[in-house]
């Protein structure tokens, strides 16, 4: 990303991939219709640091992030970046082996994972809602949080055990082990019992977020992840409130 940063700001580009591929950036903040655009993000960066080595790495990064999401999560709905990009930031900073290799690592975990359970591989996930907003994190925590709690939701510890998940989930899959994530008929996985539909994932996910029941508030540059509610079983209860049909196979 070869820009000046005293002239076009270095995270423009990121908001114009978004516009050409025709990307609604809808967001999850109760408060707001859209997202926090990336060069408001960048604007954000720059009270941390002001390295512009560092910054224009940090876009690289996001760069191959945003394009590996488009090309394997065509159909995601809520596009924040805030938190994540502060995650980034905060640990791209003290990482011991420097900014670079932090970035560097960070990067191809996430394009990796993106790329395991999107639509081009066998899981053919729809969104990436549950791992952006913290779902897999909080239930991950749960099972030992004496010893997880402390890795946050976009922590490199996290990303490995999501990738050692979906190298398992692709083994089940092939060997036919798993009748929970069998395709639904739109061609998708979906291991809920209810629809996840488009309409129906808006219809939730908005209504799970005025109730504060989203684990990771991705849209809040400064939020404090949850892990210590039971979230999966209040979406579940949420989805059969609000009469949101069964999944159909």
């Amino acid at each position: 990303m070869n820009h000046d940063l005293k002239g076009n700001h270095p995270f423009q580009c990121l908001d114009d991939i978004l516009a050409q591929q025709s990307v609604n950036p809808l967001t999850l903040n109760p408060d707001k219709t859209f997202i926090t655009s990336f060069v408001e993000l960048g604007n954000l960066i720059t009270t941390m640091t002001t390295d512009e080595e560092f910054i224009l790495a940090l876009g690289d990064t996001l760069k191959l992030i945003v394009y590996a999401q488009l090309q394997n999560f065509p159909e995601n709905i809520f596009w924040d970046f805030d938190f994540m990009v502060s995650s980034m930031v905060r640990q791209a900073l003290v990482a011991d082996g420097g900014f670079m290799s932090f970035l560097e690592s960070f990067g191809d975990k996430m394009v990796l994972l993106i790329e395991l359970f999107g639509i081009n591989k066998e899981i053919r996930f729809r969104y990436v809602h549950d791992f952006i907003y913290g779902f897999d994190w909080a239930r991950w925590v749960q099972r030992e949080p004496q010893t997880r709690s402390n890795s946050e939701p976009f922590s490199l510890v996290f990303l490995e055990e999501l990738l050692s998940k979906g190298e398992k989930l692709i083994k089940h899959i092939n060997y036919g082990q798993l009748t929970s994530y069998n395709l639904s008929h739109t061609g998708y996985r979906n291991p809920f019992d209810f629809s996840r539909e488009p309409e129906d994932e808006h219809l939730l996910l908005t209504s799970l977020a005025k109730a504060n029941l989203i684990p990771v508030a991705t849209w809040d540059w400064d939020t404090s992840p949850v892990w210590d509610k039971p979230f999966q079983e209040m979406r579940q209860q949420l989805a059969l409130k609000l009469n949101i049909q069964p999944q159909k196979h």
